[in-house]
């Protein structure tokens, strides 16, 4: 959508003032120069949002800085007026009166933008902090939670874009359908503070690097009905968009992060729905454009079938021998969308203590009665994420034998995994350890390695010789494919 004529006088003296071209979405022209970037909205009246008067653009660009500056630090500059000087020029800033709006933007180059090209799993971990972050600073807004008008303003948007109808109304049916479900469940979430002004928009379209690390931007500031949501919800995009751009495993990844620093397990009984919808929107967004939209529906779609059951896995042994990354490897196929929930007893205990997970804890936070309330917590969040129709894998030593057992009651559908290696190759392990969420050292390896276990019902892998190919044989779950 090209810039309307009467902004095409803002519109040339932008492009003559940065000089390196423009990027274009159809609501907005962006400028770019060498260092900064202006961006104007266009405007345009495209039914959802309405930017034809000055007065407006104006609101709503001074709301866009006042969204994203925090979150983004030095990439919002600030907002700029274009004015007509006496001799009738156009020039940015100065006094006179205003003919449009600009925010001023730092250029970013192309590479800090993660909506395209591969992904460094390394940035997972910090792009689930930031929505953390995010969350924690968003206002608590009074609402139901109710998404009725959600899901009918999406099935519009829908065969307005093209999208088959027939597929379109099964999908609404579908839709509606999980939402009565979860009618209570989301009033009460609201309740408990969970409905809050989100970003709104958070896909990956909409992070970028800055000094390498994630952070969101571009926020949802034209509608405040729609960005005013479940925490989960917000989340959602997200996860969608990871899987599909790039698979499960890293969807998998930045929600079990997500959880593990928030401890909302409850969120996953959303996901069904929350993913469908956000697929939904991508699908007719796409098709608006003139691409196929059709994947994307079809992803809308299977986020709403039925789940087999869920199951419960614990993994277990000394410290060292890998049970967080077989855990991680095995999660992302358990289950419904993204994967399992995983339930590490060390991110527990961090979250207890109110630090980050690779924050190292004196010995006082390793108490028996510390210890005794983190495995109780891990049994209860199972319990939350099972009751929820999603699968777990539970991560710890469980060297006691209650702790088994316990766990083992909560889910009828449960195995026991338990992995071994020689003490030495363990010592080393442990010994090369950085930036985990474990604070085990060599004297509390040995210690443990004396503890009587009792006996071992689970089943016995060798931690030395390819341990997840014998666990998904033992989960039937598919094998691992080459990328």
């Amino acid at each position: 959508m090209a810039v309307p004529a009467d902004q095409a006088e803002a519109a040339a003296f932008l492009a003559g003032l940065t000089g390196e071209g423009v990027a274009e979405t159809h609501i907005s022209a962006i400028y770019l120069g060498p260092d900064e970037a202006l961006k104007l909205k266009k405007a345009v009246d495209i039914g959802f949002l309405d930017f034809t008067r000055l007065a407006e653009r104006e609101r709503l660009i001074r709301r866009e800085h006042a969204l994203n500056a925090p979150h983004a630090p030095g990439l919002y500059l600030g907002v700029e007026p274009i004015t007509r000087g006496p001799d009738g020029a156009l020039r940015l800033g100065g006094e006179g009166e205003a003919v449009e709006w600009v925010l001023r933007m730092r250029r970013l180059p192309p590479e800090a933008f993660l909506g395209d090209g591969p992904l460094d799993p390394a940035l997972l971990d910090p792009m689930a902090d930031a929505v953390v972050a995010l969350h924690a600073a968003a206002p608590h807004e009074e609402g139901n939670g109710d998404m009725t008008r959600v899901i009918t303003g999406n099935r519009d948007a829908g065969l307005a874009a093209g999208l088959p109808r027939e597929r379109v109304l099964e999908w609404e049916r579908a839709a509606l359908a999980a939402h009565a479900a979860l009618v209570p469940w989301l009033a009460a979430r609201a309740a408990a503070g969970f409905r809050r002004r989100c970003h709104g928009d958070l896909h990956l379209g909409n992070l970028c690097l800055i000094e390498g690390q994630p952070r969101p931007f571009d926020a949802l500031e034209f509608d405040e009905a729609l960005a005013t949501i479940d925490v989960g919800y917000d989340l959602a995009f997200l996860l969608m968009d990871l899987v599909a751009r790039h698979g499960r495993a890293p969807a998998n990844r930045v929600l079990n992060r997500y959880l593990a620093r928030t401890g909302d397990v409850a969120l996953v009984r959303g996901l069904p729905l929350w993913l469908s919808l956000r697929a939904f929107i991508r699908a007719h967004v796409t098709a608006r454009v003139g691409q196929d939209g059709m994947p994307l529906l079809n992803a809308a779609a299977s986020y709403l079938d039925p789940a087999p059951p869920p199951r419960l896995v614990a993994i277990g042994g000394l410290q060292g021998t890998g049970k967080s990354v077989l855990a991680r490897d095995l999660a992302p196929d358990l289950g419904a969308a993204p994967g399992a929930v995983l339930l590490r007893s060390d991110e527990i205990r961090k979250r207890r203590a109110g630090v980050l997970p690779e924050t190292r804890l004196p010995g006082s936070a390793y108490a028996p009665e510390e210890s005794q309330a983190v495995f109780a917590e891990l049994n209860d969040l199972a319990r939350i994420a099972l009751d929820a129709g999603h699968s777990v894998i539970a991560d710890a030593v469980f060297q006691r034998a209650l702790e088994r057992d316990t766990l083992a009651a909560v889910c009828a559908h449960f195995h026991g995994i338990w992995l071994e290696a020689p003490l030495d190759i363990l010592r080393r392990r442990v010994a090369a350890r950085t930036g985990d969420a474990s604070d085990a050292t060599i004297p509390v390896l040995e210690a443990a390695a004396l503890r009587e276990t009792g006996p071992i019902a689970w089943a016995r892998i060798n931690a030395m010789a390819a341990p997840e190919p014998v666990a998904r044989k033992i989960l039937d779950l598919p094998p691992l494919t080459s990328p």
